[in-house]
């Protein structure tokens, strides 16, 4: 098998002895399965990681989608903020991660001409493109301002991912700002972006953080896109989002590789679908192609969402909280020319490319899906991965100048796609794509690279696509809405815990779960090892 195309675990169906007890029965091969297999394994602890499908790696993964073409996409999760170095030092992981010179480009119409926002390439370069802009200093002052306040919460908030659960008091003091911790913690994010910024344009790029992945609006009382926004812009303790030099894959075939050096287990093609624990010791019975088997253990920890961890254990499932994007891979003949020529397109799409994310056009985009339609003028983010990192093109490729695209698709609730998954994701892709083409100088079409059956290169994902290819509930890749990084009633230690004390919850659904980070594995091997015992 090619490198990063998910890692197929030695042991294959026929991996380990039925009704052997472990240590540690995880179930899940997904990266946060595999950090806590990684941890636990090198702590001397036996571990058995059961995985349904053929190959580890869950949404963090790299393939060749287009048949017959030598490049290899992150299908589905595609940058890095929130994976502490702590976890790739602790691990001796063979990953590292490309920082992009370029934060994002939103083109946009002004005066019957077209032009944009370029944010990166140097300070006095970004002062200079909100000027022209904005016709001003004031939209970048306040822009300096405002990333400063969240540059300073992140060097404080984001140590404490991989530490016992602070109170909410504990977080608050260790914020010491008063207005951050108002601004991001009590308030709807859409006041402050409403006080601190005046242009559309700009409001809308600092929105578009709180959006991702995530089905609210600006001023939604719940706040579920003020915790968004705050994972957002927390990573790595700057808030930056980089390339995965190898593609996601590469994360995980490393991940992947620590645990089995280690000596943990790793079955693939192993369904768990019962756990029966007394709080003590469980047995988590697992089916495959050739029948049933058991494995006992002294503790289970479950890398899935919270709706399938009550599914095993028998208990009553949370409420479902639904996906609301559109993730589309794309390889191209070469990047498409721009309306905006004072822009090369390889520094436009190196970052993060803003489509329809002014912030009227958001709200408007909410709106709409709220009220059971799709999005007229679809909001969506693209970058070009192998800008950064051309390593996941073959090498004849590269000569050729071809080039991925990465689409984002914000603002589209499972729901809309009840009636017919299949046409109106076709439906959607259309004029997503039609709302990018408007600011391009030649159709994106026109630049697609076709695939050995001379089909266009381009795939498209919508919730219910995710719900099926990933076991994600409603699509949703968080699992469930986002939750605060302080304890909670009921949180626990770790914000891993569950009803059962031996079964842990270390995927994306555990109290700050969520993006690729490998923090609720850090945290569910470390409330195991606090146990005292295997």
């Amino acid at each position: 098998m090619p490198a990063h195309e998910g890692h197929e675990g030695h042991e294959g169906r026929e991996g380990h002895q039925s009704h052997r007890a472990y240590d540690a029965v995880i179930v899940g091969g997904g990266h946060n399965g595999l950090v806590a297999a990684a941890y636990l394994a090198r702590a001397g602890r036996s571990v058995l990681v059961l995985e349904r499908l053929d190959h580890t790696g869950g949404a963090a993964v790299s393939t060749r989608p287009f048949a017959g073409v030598d490049a290899r996409l992150s299908r589905y999760s595609y940058l890095v903020s929130l994976l502490p170095q702590k976890i790739v030092r602790d691990l001796g992981l063979d990953f590292r991660v490309q920082g992009r010179t370029i934060s994002s480009y939103t083109p946009v119409e002004r005066g019957g001409r077209p032009t944009g926002l370029l944010v990166g390439g140097g300070e006095e370069r970004t002062r200079e493109a909100f000027a022209r802009l904005t016709g001003g200093e004031r939209e970048y002052t306040a822009w300096q301002r405002f990333y400063g306040m969240t540059g300073r919460v992140a060097q404080r908030v984001f140590p404490t991912l991989t530490e016992p659960l602070p109170t909410r008091e504990e977080l608050r003091r260790s914020v010491d700002d008063e207005e951050a911790w108002r601004t991001l913690f009590e308030e709807p994010i859409g006041v402050a972006v409403e006080e601190h910024f005046a242009d559309d344009l700009v409001r809308g790029v600092v929105l578009t953080d709180a959006l991702i992945g995530t089905f609210a609006d600006a001023h939604d009382a719940s706040l579920r896109q003020n915790r968004c926004f705050l994972y957002h812009v927390i990573g790595g303790g700057t808030g930056a989002w980089d390339v995965p030099v190898g593609g996601m894959g590469a994360l995980t075939d490393a991940l992947a590789t620590a645990a089995r050096e280690a000596g943990a287990v790793i079955a693939t093609g192993h369904e768990a679908v019962r756990i029966a624990t007394d709080g003590r010791g469980a047995e988590v019975t697992y089916r495959t192609a050739d029948g049933e088997g058991v494995a006992a253990a002294r503790h289970v920890l479950v890398n899935a969402s919270p709706q399938a961890l009550a599914a095993l254990t028998g208990d009553e499932p949370p409420a479902p909280a639904e996906g609301a994007q559109l993730k589309v891979n794309m390889l191209l003949k070469r990047l498409p020319r721009l309306r905006d020529t004072s822009v090369d397109p390889r520094e436009a799409f190196a970052g993060t490319f803003h489509i329809a994310e002014g912030y009227e056009q958001l709200a408007a985009a909410h709106a709409q899906a709220a009220a059971g339609d799709l999005p007229a003028a679809p909001p969506s983010e693209i970058y070009c991965h192998s800008l950064t990192d051309p390593g996941i093109l073959g090498p004849d490729l590269v000569s050729q100048g071809y080039q991925t695209l990465t689409l984002f698709g914000l603002h589209t609730p499972a729901r809309l796609f009840a009636r017919d998954n299949d046409a109106v994701r076709e439906e959607l892709l259309t004029a997503t794509l039609a709302q990018l083409d408007a600011h391009l100088a030649e159709p994106l079409a026109d630049c697609l690279a076709t695939d050995s059956d001379g089909r266009p290169c381009i795939e498209a994902k919508t919730p219910l696509d995710l719900e099926r290819d990933l076991g994600l509930p409603g699509g949703n890749i968080f699992h469930r809405d986002l939750t605060w990084p302080y304890a909670q009633e009921g949180t626990g230690r770790w914000g891993v815990e569950t009803r059962h004390a031996n079964v842990l919850l270390c995927g994306a659904g555990a109290v700050r779960g969520g993006g690729v980070s490998g923090v609720p594995g850090h945290n569910a091997a470390m409330a195991v090892l606090e146990a005292g015992e295997g």
